[in-house]
């Protein structure tokens, strides 16, 4: 989880096959109340500008190929987070045919915030522990 210590997170999000619940919260901790900017955290549109991945919802199989290649693109070193029971082991999704499987099936993954979805605080919390700020 250590890989990362300097302070900022540029993060491209991917929702993989979520139910938006995850995305909810993360939208939260961008807003005046959490404010996770003030600790160097920020969504990037591009995954070439990122340091890494957040990752919400299993993996559908539609969207396997576009988050390795989302991946592909992030530059080195770079770091996946996994939001949420679904992006960790499927959650209610497992088993399901469309399903690829979790997050890391698809992708090497450096840090899992558990949750249905996981609270703001939860996120931003983990979130500072992988930057180190």
């Amino acid at each position: 989880m250590a890989k990362r210590n300097r302070g900022s997170l540029q993060l491209r999000h991917v929702d993989a096959g979520s139910c938006n619940g995850c995305e909810l919260e993360i939208a939260s901790i961008f807003s005046p109340v959490y404010d996770a900017e003030r600790f160097g955290m920020r969504l990037e549109a591009s995954p070439r500008h990122a340091d890494g991945l957040l990752v919400t919802g299993p993996v559908t199989r539609n969207m396997a190929d576009p988050l390795r290649k989302t991946f592909e693109a992030v530059p080195n070193p770079r770091v996946v987070v996994a939001v949420g029971d679904c992006a960790r082991n499927c959650g209610v999704f497992s088993g399901a045919y469309g399903v690829e499987g979790a997050v890391a099936d698809v992708v090497p993954v450096d840090l899992e915030i558990p949750g249905c979805p996981p609270d703001p605080q939860t996120i931003i919390t983990a979130l500072r522990g992988l930057s180190g700020t």
